[in-house]
């Protein structure tokens, strides 16, 4: 990668430790290219290597980030790949492409499919930022062949051919090492169901608090642990309390290194209604052979080596959460192996420059 790394950017909205930007920093580190964050978190941020180079526009809110990205970005105006990964971000530089400010190439990554996943005045707002921006973009990534088609369908005015998929990247390596720093928490000495994200409904949290609390009745020692905060939590609250489950679900607050749980859990669980596709799953897979998950998300029918659910079924996830626990058995555990192998950041970025590269060379035929 030494030999890109002075000919890419890495642009993002903020530092805040969410998937896209775990994405996007993996993806930077491998390339050994800068990033630009348009505002820095005053918590919760990611942890940047030593090593990283970054850039905050500011961190006085996001507005104040868009208003200085023009500036920010001036030196790699000409002769850069530029990759984004928000949709309002991207539209942005988009439109700054389209008008002549930017003449670099232009890479964005869909993190949701927000035409489906929103509504109403808000997506209006997608809908509008898209037409002003997306024509510009040389290639849009994808997660699923999911997202991909729901995309095409919705943005008939960016042509097809610029539209691929290139799955997202889980660092096997650092996830272990992150998996084996002590954390002083006398829940990991205890049996658990571990499970992580944001406290949004989107998460389907309270699915996995009822499919749980009918397993607490055969399997009472066995905890729930969830990693993370959110705008939900009183809500959640309040349904583990009318439960009775007070004890035995815990809600440990986000935690900058959720590794050590992912490793040390009975069963890893993935409860989401809607993702683009969940990032934490491909961490829990890596460190922890026995992983449920919901079909939330284009692809994972076929990931190997899961157990399933059903999307908002809690009846579906309590089955399958059993059935890990019971037969407590990796499920194709070479399969699963080389699926998160194919899933390596070097293969993510080198995938999407391979391809930008045969379009020009393409078009210049």
């Amino acid at each position: 990668m030494d030999s890109i790394n002075k000919n890419i950017v890495f642009v993002s909205m903020s530092d805040a430790g969410n998937g896209a930007e775990k994405v996007m920093l993996m993806a930077a580190a491998v390339s050994k290219a800068p990033m630009i964050f348009l505002t820095k978190v005053a918590v919760d941020g990611l942890c940047l290597p030593a090593d990283q180079p970054a850039q905050f526009i500011t961190s006085k809110g996001m507005i104040a980030g868009f208003l200085g990205l023009a500036n920010a970005i001036k030196k790699y105006r000409h002769d850069f790949t530029i990759i984004a990964s928000h949709s309002y971000l991207s539209a942005y530089l988009g439109f700054l492409k389209r008008i002549g400010y930017i003449k670099s190439k232009l890479i964005v990554r869909e993190c949701t499919s927000v035409f489906t996943r929103f509504t109403g005045i808000k997506r209006w707002t997608y809908r509008i930022a898209y037409y002003l921006g997306y024509p510009a973009a040389d290639l849009v990534i994808c997660q699923t062949d999911l997202m991909k088609a729901q995309f095409i369908s919705h943005v008939s005015y960016v042509k097809a051919h610029k539209v691929i998929v290139v799955e997202n990247p889980v660092d096997i390596t650092q996830n272990l090492l992150k998996a084996d720093v002590f954390v002083n928490d006398p829940d990991l000495d205890a049996e658990f169901i571990c499970a992580a994200g944001r406290l949004i409904p989107e998460k389907g949290f309270s699915i996995l608090i009822r499919a749980y609390s009918v397993i607490a009745k055969q399997y009472p020692a066995l905890k729930l642990l969830i990693l993370g905060h959110g705008p939900d939590k009183a809500n959640l609250i309040k349904l583990i309390y009318e439960l009775g489950l007070e004890r035995q679900i815990i809600l440990k607050g986000r935690s900058d290194n959720p590794m050590p749980y992912f490793k040390r859990a009975k069963v890893c669980v993935v409860s989401s209604i809607k993702e683009g596709f969940p990032n934490v799953l491909l961490e829990m897979m890596s460190l922890n052979h026995v992983v449920v998950a919901t079909l939330c998300a284009g692809g994972i029918e076929s990931i190997p080596g899961i157990y399933k659910a059903d999307v908002n079924n809690t009846d579906s996830l309590m089955l399958a959460i059993k059935d890990a626990i019971e037969l407590h058995t990796p499920l194709k555990k070479n399969s699963t192996r080389r699926y998160l192998q194919n899933r390596q950041p070097e293969v993510f970025i080198s995938s999407i420059l391979n391809t930008l590269s045969f379009r020009d060379l393409y078009s210049n035929c």
